[in-house]
């Protein structure tokens, strides 16, 4: 028999060349294993685990030591005010992204509670769309689109665990493509796209490179492409008072602002994260 706090101490040293966090990723995973939080793991580090925990802790605790990220591993991520479902179809929600959604619900308080529809594009978890759901008026219609099918199926279920599910509309499509197709217009468009350079990417490291989605990566050329294909459908759903709000990289804030001239806004900015980095464009038609 093995002790619980025996078996942490081993798992920590197992994953610590993987993570800056490997106390605490060796007691989340334990939690998982015994089913509790980890208050309980640290409170019972006197307590014996049978052969099928102890077994259960090595297996978790070896996909971290090959680099898979925690999220995937415990299949959860926090994100905003709730925990989402993730899977490795999708994107793990960072805690960067937070702020789209922050300054979507500050232009949605603007407008005075008047009914009017927000779309995500590209939602994988669905973290930004139901993070707004759960946060926004009842006036507020809330769509989410993705071109995966299995994201899709993910970002249902977070809206579903949130139980904002019946506010909401999911398209399963390329960008604007299926609310197009069926002459919808939107007063809020919101995206956190694929906006890593392509040749940046096998430069990733391993936890991003090997185990999240390539299509929620690779952004093309200058990590822009989809963004410009997305800015390039937009006058076809969205009049004139629209807000507009992308995540961005870093480095793109120049590129990115120039690029949404293109729809002639009445007013255009780049907002820095809490880190100061350019993070998010908006724009306003």
């Amino acid at each position: 028999m093995i002790t619980l706090a025996d078996a942490l101490a081993q798992g920590r040293k197992r994953i610590a060349n993987v993570s800056r966090s490997a106390s605490l990723d060796a007691q989340l995973l334990m939690a998982k294993v015994l089913g509790v939080d980890r208050v309980y793991v640290l409170a019972h580090g006197e307590r014996e685990l049978s052969e099928a925990e102890l077994a259960r802790f090595i297996v978790l605790v070896e996909r971290a030591a090959k680099g898979e990220p925690l999220a995937y591993i415990l299949g959860k991520r926090a994100f905003y005010k709730g925990e989402f479902i993730v899977t490795p179809d999708v994107l793990i929600p960072r805690p960067e992204t937070e702020l789209l959604v922050e300054k979507a619900l500050a232009w949605i308080n603007e407008q005075c509670d008047r009914p009017f529809r927000a779309i995500d594009i590209g939602t994988g978890s669905g973290a930004i769309a139901v993070s707004v759901a759960m946060d926004a008026p009842a006036s507020v219609e809330v769509h989410a689109s993705e071109v995966s099918l299995p994201a899709l199926e993910i970002a249902k279920q977070n809206a579903t665990l949130h139980g904002v599910a019946d506010r909401m509309t999911f398209w399963h499509g390329d960008l604007l493509t299926p609310v197009i197709e069926h002459g919808l217009k939107f007063d809020l468009i919101m995206a956190n796209l694929p906006y890593i350079p392509h040749e940046v990417i096998d430069g990733l490291d391993v936890k991003v490179r090997d185990f999240e989605p390539d299509v929620a990566l690779d952004g093309g050329g200058d990590g822009l492409d989809l963004v410009r294909r997305l800015i390039a459908q937009i006058p076809s759903v969205c009049d004139k008072g629209a807000c507009i709000l992308l995540e961005i990289g870093a480095d793109q804030g120049a590129a990115a602002l120039e690029t949404v001239q293109t729809l002639h806004p009445t007013f255009a900015t780049v907002h820095k994260d809490y880190a100061g980095l350019d993070r998010t464009v908006e724009a306003r038609l």
